[in-house]
């Protein structure tokens, strides 16, 4: 599973510098470059964005102003020849603040606290080995404070609204965030999106039938859309 990723710059040049940079790292794939706000707005509607690398002074709306249109935005890393405007970042919650002309070597450390928040560890070639994969964990927000989440304790995902509820062992965790969103870091192999308002972990499932999942001892709902790939999933892997 690749992060994906947008551009926001309205310099070719500075586009070009980061596109380069992350071409480095197999984890990440990059969905568009934009040269303004408004674009980037509609492509983080309409498609699942993990990581922005946002410009400051844009024509139409700076990325600043823009940020604050967002409630739930991906991770953001502000790209910016202007330093004054860091601690304004920081209180929107961005993951990081580069200063042009951007190094690779600030570039990496940047890309290193993404992974730090995301689950997997640093590595320039992507690479993830299998007891790496085992200690994966990543981090949200309930309230104020930022809950560590790790995958192999998920038991399902549950979403209310604009809530999801990660329901795990010993322990139940809120934060805003779309499902999708959610669904984005979980790998395709382990978990299982259900139903619009469900993904479940597959090796906590214990019986299903055509039309519900009992997983961790809780019947969900299958979604009529996601039914028959879910059976024949389920058929596959002999569960």
């Amino acid at each position: 599973m690749k992060y994906k990723c947008l551009i926001v710059d309205d310099e070719p040049l500075a586009c070009e510098i980061i596109e380069s940079y992350l071409a480095k790292f197999d984890d990440f794939a990059l969905v568009a470059k934009v040269y303004n706000a408004l674009d980037a707005f509609q492509l983080i509607r309409n498609k699942t964005i993990d990581l922005v690398f946002l410009d400051i002074q844009m024509p139409k709306i700076s990325g600043i102003d823009f940020l604050k249109t967002l409630q739930n935005h991906p991770q953001i890393i502000i790209t910016t020849a202007y330093r004054e405007y860091a601690v304004e970042s920081f209180e929107l919650d961005v993951l990081d603040y580069l200063i042009k002309p951007v190094s690779f070597e600030r570039f990496m450390s940047a890309i290193d606290r993404f992974y730090k928040l995301n689950s997997r560890p640093f590595n320039e070639s992507g690479a993830n080995t299998k007891e790496q994969d085992s200690q994966a964990y990543f981090y949200v927000k309930e309230n104020k404070r930022m809950v560590k989440i790790e995958l192999s304790k998920i038991l399902y995902v549950e979403s209310i609204k604009d809530y999801v509820k990660i329901h795990c062992e010993g322990i139940s965790v809120i934060t805003k965030m779309p499902i999708s969103n959610l669904e984005s870091k979980l790998p395709e192999s382990e978990y299982l999106r259900i139903h619009r308002s469900f993904i479940v972990n597959i090796d906590k499932i214990n019986s299903y039938t055509s039309y519900s999942i009992i997983a961790a001892g809780k019947e969900l709902p299958i979604g009529r859309s996601y039914k028959n790939n879910i059976i024949a999933l389920l058929n596959q892997k002999g569960i």
